[in-house]
Parts: C-alpha cells; sequence; structure tokens
C-alpha cells in the first residue's frame, strides 16, 4: 500500500503517506473490532484493547482544528539541517480528517492572516531542510484550500 519510495529520494516520513489513484495521502490503521482510527498506524486499540487493527488511508483533506506558529529552532532532534541564525518560521497545527483523527502536522504558511481554525486544508510535500551531505529532506505539510476542495 505504501509506494512513495520512488516519489522522493529523501523523505523520512515515507511510512507515513501512501500513493492510490488520486494521490498522495496519509497512511493510518483502523480497528476491525471497533472502527477507532489511529495516526500514525498503531499495532492495538485503546478503544477497545483490539490487536486486529488494519493499514487505511486516512484522506489528503481535512479542516484546521488549531495552530501556533514555531518562531524558533526546535531543539534536536530537530534535522532541518540550517544554523539557528537561518532558521524561519513555520505553521504548525492540527488538522481533522474526515475519520475524526487530528494530525498533527507542519503547515505551508506561517502567516496567521492565512490560517483560520476550521478551514479546509489539503495534504502536500514540501522540503523543509537538508541533510548534512547537502540532499534535500521533504515532509507531508497541509496547506490552506478551498471549500469546495473538501
Amino acid at each position: 500500500m505504501n509506494n512513495t519510495t520512488s516519489l522522493l529520494p529523501h523523505l523520512p516520513v515515507a511510512h507515513l503517506l501512501t500513493q492510490g489513484a488520486s494521490g498522495l495521502s496519509l497512511l493510518g490503521s483502523k480497528c476491525r473490532q471497533c472502527g477507532e482510527v489511529y495516526f500514525p498506524a498503531a499495532h492495538n486499540c485503546t478503544a477497545c484493547c483490539g490487536s486486529d487493527l488494519a493499514a487505511c488511508d486516512i484522506g489528503s483533506q481535512g479542516r484546521l482544528w488549531s495552530w501556533t506558529v514555531q518562531a524558533f529552532m526546535p531543539k534536536s532532534p530537530y534535522n532541518g539541517g540550517e544554523v539557528e541564525e537561518a532558521f524561519q518560521p513555520y505553521g504548525v497545527g492540527y488538522v481533522q480528517m474526515p475519520s475524526g483523527v487530528k494530525v498533527e502536522s507542519r503547515l505551508t504558511t506561517a502567516d496567521p492572516a492565512e490560517l483560520a481554525i476550521g478551514m479546509p486544508m489539503v495534504l502536500r510535500l514540501v522540503r523543509y531542510g537538508q541533510r548534512a551531505d547537502g540532499k534535500p529532506l521533504h515532509t507531508f505539510a497541509f496547506a490552506p484550500t478551498t471549500e469546495g476542495a473538501l
């Protein structure tokens, strides 16, 4: 199900994504006993204590549940590859997916004027830094989108 290794050569979060006919989406798990959905994927269900979980497509669109701006460089193990003097603030938030699960994610904008609780968001891949050898690092992020996209 997870087929992102050919998508980008340096995607540390490839295990969290799946590529389907409709594009890139998040990969989670769903309890076969009670239907509880998890992201990232879990091996055991905290709702019913079951252990029969299946991989499931969480989707690529949701609504912004909460957000903030990361205005200073995070401490280790953050690996953006930049020095503190070159750090650029970025948005981070929780996006509620149609299943109800809330996904903590980087946002594509750090401009408070472009973000509002409840706004529709769509999954994207973004470059966020580089490795020590200079190769780029990519991750998933959510971007504001139009109401009609959901």
